[in-house]
């Protein structure tokens, strides 16, 4: 017997801005947003039935149409607005939405930060995933592209050797990463009406940003157990972090063909190939 498994659709990389006007100053929400709908769509691959499908260009629109409205305020609340109304629809059984957030700030003059004109940060891009089905809503808040280092502190020695192993080991290197991070936040918190998630994102971040700057790392991996555990005993609203991080690695240079000594100064850095670690930090079953 052949059978449709499960299956999903809908509309990505939808762009929105929009331009919100308070007398001279005006402020910038630029969006990247995603809809993805479960359901009860299995005719329409196995039988060409469409009745059941709503058109990705509905949803595209549909994100438009509640920007003036629901776009007030932190990414999240749009999300949950958005996921609410896909969920609502018969067929739909579950209904996840993605919002990648890009940060425009205001260019600094002689007179202070412009009212209306804006510079593109690229130090990092705010994320959220919120996915609504019949039994509750789940939100994910995230951070992509942050890109820091560390030039002590470091280190990765103790790992096993064989034939091939070339690396050598170090109690002192540089750690530099493009962190992507995402907290998933208990239900009885991020339901709250006066729940604020752009404190709560703003807080999170310099968490994950001072104990990035202070604590000794043996490894990439045990620095996603130590920054994760810091947030999660910071942030009783947060049930669950996950950290990727890419290991941009930064290689001394032999100056030696150059008569010269490499006093731990100069470096290439380079991007590929890198390590990449990817791990999962979150509350035990007897949490509270």
């Amino acid at each position: 017997m052949i059978e449709m498994g499960p299956n999903r659709y809908g509309k990505a990389a939808i762009r929105l801005v929009k331009l919100m006007r308070d007398g001279e100053r005006h402020t910038v929400r630029d969006l990247t947003v995603a809809v993805a709908l479960e359901g009860d769509f299995g005719t329409a691959h196995s039988e060409g039935d469409n009745a059941s499908v709503v058109a990705t260009d509905t949803m595209k629109n549909t994100i438009y149409a509640f920007a003036p409205e629901h776009l007030t305020g932190a990414i999240e609340r749009f999300g949950h607005a958005l996921a609410h109304h896909f969920v609502d629809v018969p067929q739909v059984s579950a209904a996840t939405i993605s919002i990648d957030e890009h940060r425009w700030v205001r260019i600094p003059t002689d007179d202070g930060p412009s009212p209306a004109a804006f510079l593109r940060s690229g130090d990092f891009t705010r994320t959220a995933e919120v996915r609504a089905t019949a039994a509750g809503v789940t939100t994910i808040a995230g951070l992509r592209d942050l890109t820091v280092m560390k030039s002590r502190g470091s280190a990765f020695v103790g790992f096993p050797r064989d034939r091939y192993t070339t690396l050598a080991e170090t109690d002192d290197r540089i750690m530099a990463t493009m962190v992507t991070a995402n907290w998933r936040y208990r239900a009885s918190a991020a339901g709250s009406a006066g729940f604020d998630y752009d404190a709560t994102f703003d807080a999170v971040g310099a968490t994950l940003l001072e104990v990035f700057a202070e604590h000794h790392s043996p490894s990439v991996q045990a620095s996603i157990w130590i920054m994760a555990r810091a947030i999660l005993e910071a942030h009783p609203e947060i049930d669950e972090v996950r950290m990727v991080l890419p290991n941009l690695h930064h290689w001394a240079v032999d100056l030696t063909p150059f008569g010269l000594e490499n006093q731990g100064e100069i470096f290439v850095a380079t991007r590929e190939p890198h390590g990449l670690i990817d791990a999962t930090v979150r509350r035990g079953d007897g949490a509270s």
